[in-house]
């Protein structure tokens, strides 16, 4: 009988944990700044391994990493971990490194804990039709301005038609985000997420539209946010 994990193919999760969070203004990472009883990545990283197709993560640390060990997740033999490097395009191809084999790689932001479920199923149903993959996104509601060069001044509005912001979960087929990433860095391209390394080499990865409440904690303000997201989501589903 072939099970609901069976008809997945092999994706293997990657969450980049080596930041330091300095707009945080706190005494350590955000990622280990907590939500209830819980610090943001188990957030993270529960909100991932809560579905069906995701039975591996690794999760890339700073080597100056001191707050890992103390929490359960390094006992759950689902989770792995390897050291990351300067930037996050480093510390996700380090992850990839690590990985002997898998068909797909998800990319997940440590400090973004409140990923609905039927969101990354949505993007997880790439791997049925896509040979690229794709990106959890947001459109612009927003009206946009571009600022003048060095300064606090209005240059002109942005058009924001077509405009989407970049969430987490990214999906993309292992072989080719780590060939995409390896190559960007090496000619020393900017890249500030996995999809734009793609873009880098060519490639043309899928929008899913995803929730706004997706949020990725930056600032303090941040954190109060998605505390009310995961308590309204947590009544929701016990009402």
């Amino acid at each position: 009988m072939t099970t609901i994990t069976d008809a997945w193919p092999d994706i293997i999760a990657v969450v980049p944990a080596a930041g330091i969070g300095s707009r945080m203004q706190s005494g350590r990472p955000k990622q280990y700044l907590t939500i209830g009883q819980s610090t943001i990545l188990e957030h993270s990283i529960a909100s991932l391994l809560a579905h069906p197709a995701i039975n591996r993560v690794i999760v890339v640390l700073s080597p100056d990493d001191n707050y890992f060990q103390q929490l359960p997740l390094a006992n759950d033999s689902r989770i792995h971990t390897v050291t990351g490097g300067k930037q996050r395009a480093d510390s996700v191809l380090a992850g990839l490194q690590a990985v002997e084999q898998a068909d797909w790689a998800l990319v997940h932001d440590a400090a973004r804990p409140c990923l609905a479920a039927e969101d990354l199923s949505r993007l997880l149903s790439l791997c049925r039709h896509s040979r690229v993959g794709g990106i959890l996104a947001a459109p612009v509601c927003d009206t946009m301005k571009r600022s003048e060069p060095g300064k606090d001044a209005i240059a002109h509005t942005v058009e924001r038609e077509a405009l989407w912001h970049a969430l987490t979960p990214q999906l993309f087929p292992l072989a080719l985000l780590r060939q995409c990433l390896e190559r960007a860095l090496h000619e020393g391209a900017i890249i500030t997420d996995e999809a734009s390394a793609l873009e880098y080499c060519g490639y043309h990865p899928e929008l899913i539209a995803g929730r706004s409440d997706n949020i990725k904690v930056t600032r303090p303000e941040d954190l109060a946010l998605a505390a009310f997201y995961l308590t309204q989501r947590h009544n929701k589903e016990y009402a």
